[in-house]
């Protein structure tokens, strides 16, 4: 089945080609030369289509790219932004790079449209997908911070604020600390505005706080003053006697009470991965080095 698809899609490609050359002919300038256009068109998204069938990724995406391609020169720009998602969502199977460019040229079309929110999406697509990858998580932080953008434009408050938790998070990972608190922060405060959203505060303040911690102890007391001032139940919360317990223990040197408090902690209510490896740091960091506190 796969082979009768790629040969069927192949010969759909010759056939895009045939109607362009004879679109380009003079009798076809006179004679229906935009109808061949159309017709190209079609062939290579039928083309594109029978490729994925046979999940041959690479040719169904540069049939995609040609499409978009004739689409964008016949001025129909929402159809070519159409055909380079299509493109893309066919590259990322086996090449991010490629699926990135793609959506990178479909983001152009859509912003020059000033169709910001499909832009900012697609810049958190690019991200996601840089996202899978350690060595590609400072890429993922820009797409996800200009979808933020973009999203902020548009009054997707929400949206942005989601891409720019990411950003915290990733940045947090990259030890890139004082980005991440100002974040969370901010973030933090913007839920504390909203009925609906207020009790999610508390953890961004903790997260905030653990940065803070990965820094400086001293900092991280002065921090936790002003989350309680901002939000009174915050003091409340087992996350911010966790934070405290934290602080005094590092400043007493103690890294055994430091590790059995975590050890608690995480008893009763499961540490995910990420704070697994922030609270992780701080421990090797003033095991290693006692007299940083």
């Amino acid at each position: 089945m796969g082979d009768s698809n790629e040969q069927k899609a192949l010969q759909l490609m010759q056939d895009a080609e045939k109607k362009l050359s004879q679109q380009k002919g003079f009798f076809g300038n006179i004679f229906g030369g935009s109808n061949k256009v159309e017709e190209a068109i079609e062939c290579y998204q039928r083309a594109g289509n029978m490729f994925k069938m046979s999940k041959n990724w690479t040719k169904a995406g540069e049939c995609f790219c040609e499409a978009a391609g004739l689409h964008a020169r016949a001025g129909s720009r929402h159809d070519a932004g159409s055909n380079f998602v299509d493109a893309s969502n066919c590259y990322k199977k086996i090449d991010v790079e490629m699926a990135a460019q793609c959506l990178l040229k479909s983001i152009d079309i859509y912003t020059d449209m000033g169709r910001f929110t499909t832009a900012a999406k697609h810049h958190q697509s690019i991200a996601e997908m840089y996202e899978s990858d350690p060595n590609t998580l400072l890429k993922a932080i820009e797409h996800y911070e200009r979808a933020a953008d973009y999203f902020k434009g548009e009054e997707s408050n929400s949206s942005a604020n989601k891409c720019l938790l990411k950003v915290a998070q990733y940045a947090a990972q990259l030890e890139d600390y004082q980005k991440a608190i100002a974040i969370y922060e901010q973030v933090g405060a913007s839920a504390l505005e909203s009925s609906l959203l207020k009790h999610s505060a508390k953890e961004y303040f903790f997260r905030a706080a653990l940065c803070q911690l990965s820094v400086d102890v001293l900092n991280c007391q002065h921090a936790i003053e002003k989350y309680t001032q901002l939000y009174p139940a915050f003091q409340d919360s087992r996350e911010f006697k966790l934070i405290k317990s934290l602080c005094e223990h590092l400043e007493e040197q103690d890294i055994d009470a430091f590790t059995e408090t975590v050890k608690n902690y995480d008893s009763i209510s499961r540490l995910d991965q990420w704070y697994t490896t922030i609270l992780l740091r701080i421990k090797k960091a003033n095991d290693d080095n006692p007299d940083l506190c």
